[in-house]
């Protein structure tokens, strides 16, 4: 027995070590489907959290406590023999240093699912050959969320997985599938394109620098940290000047803006003002939340 113990060990380290990347709830509505067995939604449920969490997608080691919190919700608003069609919103999230606090990095909703299904259907990934939209959609954003994450921990550090998402949106282009081709609005493509085009830079070192740069010492160093969170927002000041309405700048305030608004209403005072000015500019949106900000 004592001879099987460090056996033991060692593979529960090994495990441990090649925990996979995601930490992802999956849920399925299909209230809006007049169906009276509801079991296919729950086998659907089962079958895609098992295909998120227990996948291994990269190649790079996770500790458990590394693993990416996020969320997955499908609405089915249709649903016939083998086809359903419906919404996916995707949620994520990231740790903040020296607090218990999760920060929001991404919150979009895709309005073009459009998958066929039939029950206890196996659910399998393989990079080279596009077999299954429901697949092929899911697997898309499980590397957007992955390549999101990395970006708020390193300079540019979300690259691969990006390529590893544009490689799906390639393959997925001559399926007949919506959502994949470049002339849709807000599509799949022009999401991963937009990350990876040199034309929205700004994006990607404004998520390094207002995470890593300004949340994570927001606990130690709260007056700096905020003055390098207001900071990023010139950033997108810049690239709106070279791009109005960038796709780019949409997806991030449906993350932050919330988190924006508690950030600078509480604590050490940063000029606010001209703060608040930039915000109503680079994100006209949200200036009913902006104008929430108090000081």
């Amino acid at each position: 027995m004592r001879k099987l113990f460090p056996v033991l060990l060692l593979v529960f380290t090994l495990v441990s070590l090649r925990a996979q990347e995601l930490n992802c709830t999956v849920t399925i509505n299909s209230d809006q489907v007049s169906q009276t067995n509801q079991q296919i939604f729950k086998t659907l449920e089962r079958s895609l959290s098992d295909f998120v969490n227990k996948n291994k997608w990269t190649n790079r080691v996770y500790k458990e406590n590394e693993r990416v919190n996020a969320q997955m919700f499908i609405t089915i608003t249709d649903y016939e023999s083998d086809r359903f069609s419906g919404t996916i919103q995707i949620q994520s999230s990231r740790p903040v240093y020296n607090t218990s606090y999760e920060s929001p990095v991404f919150n979009y909703k895709d309005n073009q699912l459009n998958f066929q299904y039939i029950e206890f259907q196996p659910l399998v990934f393989n990079e080279n050959v596009f077999e299954s939209n429901l697949v092929a959609v899911v697997a898309y954003y499980v590397y957007v969320i992955l390549g999101l994450d990395a970006d708020t921990f390193s300079l540019e550090g979300g690259t691969d997985f990006y390529r590893k998402a544009q490689s799906i949106v390639t393959q997925a282009q001559g399926s007949n599938y919506s959502g994949w081709t470049q002339t849709t609005d807000r599509s799949r493509f022009e999401l991963v394109d937009n990350l990876l085009s040199n034309t929205y830079k700004e994006y990607r070192v404004a998520m390094y620098n207002y995470h890593r740069k300004g949340l994570d010492i927001l606990a130690d160093n709260n007056s700096t940290g905020k003055q390098i969170i207001a900071g990023t927002m010139n950033l997108f000041q810049t690239m709106i000047n070279r791009r109005p309405n960038a796709f780019l700048i949409q997806t991030f305030f449906d993350a932050k803006s919330e988190e924006i608004q508690n950030i600078f209403s509480d604590g050490p005072k940063v000029d606010i003002v001209k703060l608040k000015e930039t915000l109503n500019k680079i994100a006209p949106l949200y200036s009913s939340t902006w104008n929430e900000i108090k000081y």
